[in-house]
């Protein structure tokens, strides 16, 4: 995956003096923030078993001069951080099951008996550079008077808890939902005065549950393929966040009929006579177009806008609901496996969806970057829950949870993608800044 610019070449002369002073103080201050805060200091004590044994606080001496070599980099010198390895990681993982409250129960392997931990041990190590590990302070320093949305599907929400779980090393936020639902949640870390928000959506756009069983038991569902869902257009076209982190992928595989202009034109798996039957993808790509354009359309909106790529699930020996499950213990290496079926289906249509909306967003001051965490994704078959999201025979849907994250667990990187990307971002906005005096 191309890596969008880290930094443009400099070459007007009349500019240089008053640049290169104002370049080289940026990279100063951003190279100095790790060693201004107690960040070596702090004591994140560590999980390593089902119980609540404890070890040694974790040593930071590393992570200054990670940060450094990335912030050295220039537009020859950069690599895309999206396609590497998983590497050996002792110190890792930076929260537990214990000091978290926002993990929810059925992401929540250690309380329900996994046994192994090997699988929480490991970190994302890109080919020809090097990713820092997630530094909350840091993050939250970049936050100060911001806000962040992540809107989409319950692996979105995974996503935001495993964030919460990292932060709540620096602090914890206080809960400023609007109502008791709990699918629209708000939370804000009064220190720093910043906001973060969920809305659950998980197709996106307008949906109505026709069926609650359907043909194979888990719903029908009405779609509504250009109509964007108002649960959170409303919100975000009122409310001015300066980041959006949308998903979605993993409810287009269930019995859904699909609507344009408020008539049905087919539908995936419905088994209904006279509707044609249509391909997952053709439903997904429909509403994915649909959710962008909505968001490129927005007057209000003047943030940047992250398209987080599929995670793909790991069932083996069987469908979701047909005895399949993920009992694999480590990472795969590249060269062992392969993206393909729906998720290569899902993932070419997010890039190329991006794509599209990038362009037409350039045109009107919109910012779109694609967080792409497919390829770390699929080589972590071990990092989901299982069984391991409930009690023994408990009357679950998802029995065997292959497609969702352990907390912790290797969907905490995504917070070092995530923070790299807000780095590059500042990056951007400086060198616009410049450009425009």
């Amino acid at each position: 995956m191309e890596l969008l610019p880290f930094w443009r070449n400099f070459s007007t002369a009349q500019r240089t003096p008053r640049i290169l002073i104002l370049v080289s103080l940026t990279l100063i201050i951003l190279g100095l923030i790790p060693l201004y805060h107690p960040f070596y200091r702090y004591p994140a004590n560590l999980v390593v078993e089902h119980s609540s044994k404890i070890t040694s606080p974790l040593s930071y001496g590393t992570t200054t001069t990670k940060y450094q070599k990335i912030i050295e980099q220039d537009d020859e010198d950069t690599c895309d951080v999206f396609i590497g390895e998983w590497v050996r990681n002792p110190d890792a993982p930076y929260y537990t099951n214990m000091t978290c409250w926002a993990i929810h129960e059925h992401q929540n392997c250690m309380k329900y008996g996994r046994p192994d931990t090997d699988f929480l041990k490991w970190r994302w190590k890109p080919k020809g550079c090097d990713l820092p590990i997630f530094n909350p302070y840091q993050f939250l320093d970049m936050m100060r008077n911001k806000s962040m949305a992540f809107i989409g599907d319950s692996v979105g929400r995974n996503q935001m808890q495993s964030l919460i779980c990292l932060l709540s090393r620096v602090e914890y936020p206080i809960d400023i939902s609007y109502d008791t639902d709990q699918n629209f949640r708000r939370w804000k870390y009064t220190t720093y005065n910043f906001t973060l928000a969920a809305y659950w959506s998980p197709f996106l756009v307008t949906v109505k549950e026709s069926d609650p069983d359907g043909p194979s038991h888990t719903g029908l569902f009405n779609l509504y393929l250009d109509e964007p869902d108002p649960k959170w257009t409303t919100q975000i076209e009122n409310e001015q966040f300066n980041y959006l982190i949308i998903n979605s992928a993993h409810w287009y595989t269930r019995c859904s009929i699909y609507y344009e202009k408020n008539q049905i034109i087919g539908c995936h798996y419905c088994g209904l006579p006279n509707i044609t039957d249509l391909s997952i993808n053709y439903g997904y790509q429909k509403a994915l177009k649909t959710t962008l354009k909505a968001i490129n359309s927005f007057e209000n909106f003047k943030g940047v806008t992250f398209v987080r790529t599929i995670a793909p699930s790991h069932f083996e020996g069987g469908e979701w609901n047909k005895g399949g499950n993920c009992v694999r213990q480590g990472p795969f290496r590249s060269n062992e496996t392969t993206l393909d079926g729906i998720s290569l289906e899902f993932y070419r249509t997010q890039v190329e969806e991006f794509k599209v909306a990038a362009k037409e967003g350039k045109k009107k001051g919109k910012r779109f970057r694609l967080l792409d965490m497919t390829q770390a994704m699929l080589l972590r078959p071990d990092g989901h829950p299982s069984k391991y999201g409930h009690w023994p025979n408990a009357n679950v849907v998802l029995y065997n949870d292959c497609v969702h994250w352990c907390l912790p667990g290797p969907i905490d990187t995504w917070s070092d993608f995530l923070l790299h990307m807000l780095k590059l971002e500042g990056r951007r906005a400086l060198e616009e800044s410049l450009q425009l005096k």
